[in-house]
C-alpha cells in the first residue's frame, strides 16, 4: 500500500482527468478500500482542493472548478505526449515563442526524472515544415484572435470585423475549423442569415463585438465539411472552373474531396470548381487528374498553363536526336 502523501498525489492525478470517478474505480486504481478513498477525499478537501461528490448510480467524485488549483501531475506517457504536441507546433508560424514558454513551464513543474526525459526528447528531435503542399508561406497564427473567436463561439456572442474588401461584417460565430495550417470560423451573417466561412488571418476584429444570440446550428452539423465546400468556391486566392472531358464520377474518383467540387455537364463532360493559394498549386492539382481538360479562366491561369506547356515540351528529347545513326 502506498504512503498517505503518495496516495493523495495519485488520487489528485486521477481526479485531474475530466471525468467522474466512482469509488470502485478509485479503489481499483489506488489499491485501497473505499473507506480509505473517502478519507483521502476529505483530506484533500481540508487542503481546499475542490472535489465534488455526485450522487446516484452514475455518481462518484470529480474535480470542481473552485478552490485551490491542484499541482500539474503527469505520468510518463502524458508528459511525453504533451512534449510531442509542443514539438509538433514548431513549424506553425505565430506561436513559436508561446510554444517555447509552455515547454519551459512544463519542464519546471515536472519531477527531475521526467524533466530529463522531456528535455532529451526536445533536444533530440527536429521538425520538418508542416505544409509542403503549397509554394505559399503559411499565414502566422494569432493565438489572441483564435482565443477571442473561441470565446465568442462558446458564449454565443456576435462578432464584428473587417474582411478583405468588406469594411464591416456582423456575424454569429458557431465553430472554429483548422485545415491545412489555416484557421476558419463558421458564422451566420446577421442580416442575410446566410452561412459563411471566414479565414481567421483575413479578419480584423472590431471592438465592441455584437450582441448575444440564441444558437441555431448549421443543418447537419458538419462544420468541417461546410468549410471545405466554401473554400472550394470562395476561400482560395485563385479560383477557377476547369472543364474536364470525363463524367463527374470519374473526376471524383481521382481527386481529394477537399480540392474542389465537381459539377455534371453531361454524360461525357464535367466541371471541376477548384482553387488554391497560387497559380502553381492549381496547375499541379489539375495536372494530376490524368484527364483532358480545358482552362478558360482566370486569364492568369491560362497564361501559366500555356507557359508550362512550352516548358514541358522543351524538356522532351528531340525525336531526331533519339534516332540511331544509319550506315
Amino acid at each position: 500500500m502506498r504512503e498517505t502523501s503518495g496516495r493523495l498525489l495519485a488520487l489528485l492525478g486521477l481526479l485531474q482527468t475530466p471525468r467522474t470517478w466512482s469509488a470502485a474505480d478509485l479503489t481499483a486504481r489506488l489499491g485501497v478500500g473505499e473507506r480509505t478513498v473517502r478519507k483521502d477525499v476529505e483530506r484533500l478537501r481540508a487542503l481546499d482542493y475542490p472535489i465534488d461528490t455526485l450522487r446516484g448510480p452514475a455518481g462518484g467524485y470529480r474535480l470542481g472548478d473552485h478552490g485551490k488549483l491542484p499541482p500539474l501531475l503527469l505520468d510518463d506517457e502524458e508528459a511525453v505526449a504533451v512534449a510531442v504536441g509542443l514539438q509538433a507546433v514548431t513549424a506553425v508560424r505565430g506561436v513559436e515563442e508561446a510554444r517555447a514558454r509552455a515547454l519551459a513551464k512544463l519542464e519546471h513543474v515536472l519531477p527531475s526524472r521526467l524533466r530529463r526525459r522531456v528535455r532529451a526528447l526536445h533536444d533530440s528531435t527536429s521538425t520538418g515544415p508542416a505544409n509542403t503542399g503549397t509554394n505559399v508561406a503559411d499565414p502566422p497564427v494569432d493565438p489572441g484572435l483564435l482565443t477571442e473567436l473561441a470565446v465568442a463561439v462558446r458564449d454565443g456572442v456576435g462578432i464584428r470585423f473587417a474582411y478583405r474588401d468588406a469594411e464591416h461584417i456582423d456575424a454569429e460565430p458557431y465553430r472554429l475549423v483548422s485545415w491545412q495550417q489555416r484557421w476558419y470560423v463558421v458564422a451566420r451573417e446577421r442580416r442575410s442569415r446566410e452561412w459563411r466561412s471566414y479565414r481567421a488571418d483575413w479578419m480584423r476584429i472590431k471592438v465592441p463585438g455584437g450582441p448575444r444570440f440564441t444558437p441555431d446550428p448549421l443543418p447537419g452539423g458538419d462544420y468541417t465539411a461546410f468549410v471545405l465546400r466554401e473554400v472550394a468556391f470562395t476561400g482560395w486566392s485563385v479560383h477557377t472552373r476547369i472543364e474536364v472531358d470525363a463524367p463527374a464520377e470519374q473526376v471524383l474518383a481521382r481527386i481529394n474531396p477537399t480540392v474542389g467540387v465537381v459539377e455534371t455537364v453531361d454524360e461525357h463532360r464535367s466541371v471541376l470548381v477548384t482553387g488554391g493559394d497560387s497559380l502553381e498549386i492549381v496547375a499541379v492539382w489539375i495536372g494530376m487528374l490524368g484527364l483532358d481538360f480545358h482552362v478558360t479562366e482566370p486569364p492568369e491561369l491560362v497564361e501559366h498553363v500555356r507557359a508550362l506547356a512550352v516548358r514541358y515540351a522543351g524538356a522532351l528529347p528531340s525525336r531526331r536526336a533519339g534516332r540511331p545513326s544509319g550506315g
